[in-house]
């Protein structure tokens, strides 16, 4: 027995056709035709009648199709946890970052890990913009952890399966660009030009749930969904902006960006890191070990 017979016998099956099931599965058809026989001998008895045009499966080829679907359904998956567990997955992790955490907070602490654990492959899914679509990638098995930043005004809809742990801080400030004066181009007052979030967004939520009660009216001159591409705007002059302080402190020491208000106008926020208890995977379970609290 082979498993490319069992996956040779369902392309015709799908099909009952043997020179499109031959060409699905990129051979020719008298290649074809023999690894058909074959499996019919191995069976011992015929699974298609060929006697008939187009094809039709025997009696006993319908009775054959669940068992070959289940006998590579149960294959497949057994392949797939074993690559996780001991083959070139086992030390694979795939997460899902807030696009500023992927290269503010997570090569320091993916290097960190590795000293710890060993060599580490990582897999970052790329930011979505949407807090939602963020949750959604942990939620429906698409990552093993999601690192993001937290804030009791931005709300994470997650079921008790999922558990985290704090992995730090960061303080959120709005920034412009220098005056030629000196102190900031842009103030916070009525009519400031704004340089602002995706509404979906974890700043877009944050900013609105703990700022819209205290801000001036504005006048919103960009919108964006990452921290860096707002930092670009703001030190090209367009407005103030709040933005990861990590994210410019550099641009401040230098003088090309400023702080545009008093630090009453800062947010404070969580680095957490979430994965689901339902992931039974060793190198996450080993990493999550490892973290603080744990």
């Amino acid at each position: 027995m082979e498993v490319k017979w069992l996956e040779d016998f369902l392309a015709l099956a799908g099909t009952l056709n043997f020179s499109k099931a031959a060409e699905e599965r990129h051979v020719t058809q008298s290649a074809f035709s023999r690894r058909i026989r074959q499996l019919e001998a191995w069976v011992g008895t015929s699974l298609i009648d060929r006697a008939t045009y187009p094809s039709r499966l025997t009696e006993a080829g319908e009775r054959f199709v669940p068992v070959a679907e289940q006998t590579l359904q149960g294959l497949y998956h057994a392949r797939r946890n074993l690559q996780h567990e001991d083959g070139n997955d086992a030390r694979k992790v795939t997460l899902t970052a807030l696009h500023t955490l992927s290269f503010t907070f997570f090569p320091a602490w993916l290097t960190r890990l590795s000293n710890e654990l060993g060599p580490i492959t990582s897999h970052m899914r790329p930011d979505s913009g949407s807090m939602e679509e963020n949750l959604n990638s942990l939620v429906d098995g698409d990552s093993d952890f999601l690192l993001t930043y937290q804030n009791l005004h931005v709300p994470m809809l997650l079921d008790p399966q999922f558990e985290h742990h704090t992995l730090g801080a960061e303080t959120i400030i709005p920034v412009s660009a220098p005056a030629p004066e000196g102190g900031p181009q842009h103030r916070i007052e009525p009519g400031f030009a704004h340089v602002s979030y995706q509404k979906t967004s974890f700043f877009g939520q944050l900013v609105a749930g703990a700022l819209s009660d205290r801000l001036p009216p504005d006048e919103r001159v960009h919108v964006g969904s990452h921290s860096v591409g707002l930092k670009a705007m703001v030190m090209a002059g367009w407005g103030i902006a709040w933005i990861p302080e990590s994210l410019v402190a550099a641009e401040i020491a230098a003088g090309r960006l400023t702080r545009a208000a008093d630090p009453e106008w800062d947010l404070q926020v969580e680095i957490r890191l979430y994965r689901s208890k339902e992931n039974r995977r060793p190198i996450v379970k080993r990493i999550w070990d490892l973290l603080p609290g744990a």
